[in-house]
Order: C-alpha cells, then sequence, then structure tokens
C-alpha cells in the first residue's frame, strides 16, 4: 500500500475512517477482500506471493496496515534472510496483543524486513512503528495520513488526502464508503516544486505523485474504504483495478465486531 488515510476518535458515529490505495505490480498475484478460510479472524485482499496483507480488519475492533518505505538508494535486506512485511499486519489481526505490546515486539526484529511503516489500532488506541524510527509512538486522535515516508510527511498526496478527508468529516454526517472511494480516485498531479526527491528521479516522482496511480506494469492496484461505528459495526468495501478495462471488481462486507467477527451482508461484485 503506499498511501493510507485515516481519522480516529474525531466523528460522532465513527469510531475510525480509512481511505487508503494500495500500488504494486499488476503481476503481483493477489485475492481481493474477503474473510481468510486458514486464518477466519482476518477480513482482508491478500498478497498470494508472500501470504500476508496490506490492510485488514477483525474481531474486536483491531485493524492494521502497512506502507513500504521508498528508499532506492539504501541496500535491501538480502533475498535469503527477509521476511514479507505484510504478515506484520496479519499477524496483529490474528492475535491478541495490544497494539503497544505487538508494535514493540515487531521492533525487536524489525531487521529482518525492509523498510516499513506499520499503523495498528483497537478501540482502546492507534499505534504507528517504522522500521526507520527508534520506537512505536501512540497516534492522536485526529486525521493522519502516510504514503512511503514517516507518518505525517507531507507529500502533495498525503497533504491534499488529509484535507479532502477532514471536508467529508466536517458535516459530522455519516460517512459513505462511496464517498471516501471517489477521493482515492484521484489521478491529480502536483507541481515539480512540491514533489519530494526520493532518490528516484523527477519522472518518476510524477509518475508516483497522484493518489490513483494508473499504469500498465505498476499502479493504484486497489482502493478500499473502512468505517468502523463507535459500537464496532464496520463497513469495508474494496475495489479492484483491471489492466485494459474500465469496470473495477467490487468487494464489499458488513461486518459486526464486538466479541466477534459476524458477517453482516454483502455488497455489489463489481461497479463500471
Amino acid at each position: 500500500m503506499c498511501t493510507l488515510l485515516f481519522a480516529h476518535d474525531v466523528h460522532p458515529e465513527h469510531r475510525l475512517v480509512v481511505a487508503a490505495n494500495r500500488d504494486e505490480l499488476h503481476a503481483r498475484p493477489t485475492l481481493p477482500l474477503h474473510r481468510w478460510g486458514d486464518r477466519p479472524g482476518i477480513v482482508a485482499g491478500r498478497d498470494e506471493s508472500g501470504g500476508g496483507t496490506w490492510l485488514g480488519v477483525a474481531a474486536g475492533g483491531r485493524w492494521a496496515a502497512i506502507t513500504n518505505v521508498r528508499e532506492p538508494l539504501r541496500e535491501p535486506v538480502p533475498e535469503d534472510m527477509v521476511r514479507t512485511r505484510g504478515e506484520l499486519v496479519a499477524d496483529f489481526l490474528d492475535g491478541d496483543a495490544s497494539p503497544l505490546a505487538y508494535l514493540e515486539a515487531v521492533a525487536g526484529r524489525g531487521q529482518r524486513y525492509n523498510g516499513f511503516n506499520l499503523v495498528v489500532g483497537d478501540p482502546a488506541g492507534v499505534f504507528y512503528y517504522s522500521n526507520r524510527i527508534a520506537a512505536p509512538e501512540r497516534v492522536p486522535p485526529g486525521i493522519h495520513g502516510l504514503s512511503n515516508a514517516r507518518l505525517g510527511t507531507p507529500w502533495p498526496k498525503v497533504a491534499g488526502g488529509r484535507e479532502a478527508l477532514a471536508a467529508l468529516l466536517a458535516s459530522r454526517r455519516r460517512v459513505a464508503a462511496e464517498a471516501l472511494l471517489g477521493l482515492l480516485a484521484d489521478r491529480r498531479g502536483f507541481a515539480d516544486a512540491r514533489l519530494p526527491d526520493t532518490g528516484v528521479g523527477l519522472e518518476v516522482e510524477r509518475r508516483l505523485a497522484p493518489l490513483f496511480i494508473a499504469g500498465d506494469e505498476y499502479g493504484t492496484r486497489s482502493s478500499t474504504a473502512l468505517l468502523i461505528d463507535r459500537d464496532l459495526q464496520a463497513e469495508i468495501v474494496e475495489l479492484g483495478v483491471t489492466p485494459g478495462s474500465a469496470e473495477r471488481p467490487r468487494s464489499a462486507l458488513r461486518l459486526d465486531l464486538a466479541g466477534g467477527l459476524r458477517l453482516l451482508g454483502e455488497g455489489p461484485r463489481a461497479l463500471p
């Protein structure tokens, strides 16, 4: 995942509001949003190559999301030692450790992974850790944004996405998942002077700058909206991307997370 926008404990009806785009190679095999058969405590999409996920939800209002750190000049962890970063999300969702305790344990083995940003939460709080910082941090209530740099780094799409999310929340009315997905569909770029310099060159910075990255080989693979209400009723909707097609496969679930993980309903399979 490359852009995560979330608001926690700022809305009268929604405990949590998440809007996130996953950017990845189109050739990387992926399963859409579903309840996992082998780990039924997890509702998430699944990376079939590594077996993990980029964003998911579980019983009790547990949720987690991860992004990579863009650092092309840094030597990666050797292939025979590296762990898949998506397991960090799945293991939190499938466990019972508190968010802080989990991230403290992750910090002890962070060197096994290439650069990552990990956000985990439950009704008691939200915490953030990157293996490029010293220790886990509590995320205060508010509206936050994260891409491929540290939480809160004001890349243009992060700053713009936070503003758009704040505008959706300002009315204090219930937020529609479709409004969040519309926010994530923004393909506009930015002036060169506003772009970060991460070592990939200006042309690539331009291609990666929009919230929604359109590309034949690499780009946004899915957009996800997650809403968890104060009583732990949840809605999660994922729109996939099919290269060469305007149709976006859609997975939508309504869940009761209070004390379990109960499916309340499903939505239509595709949107034009």
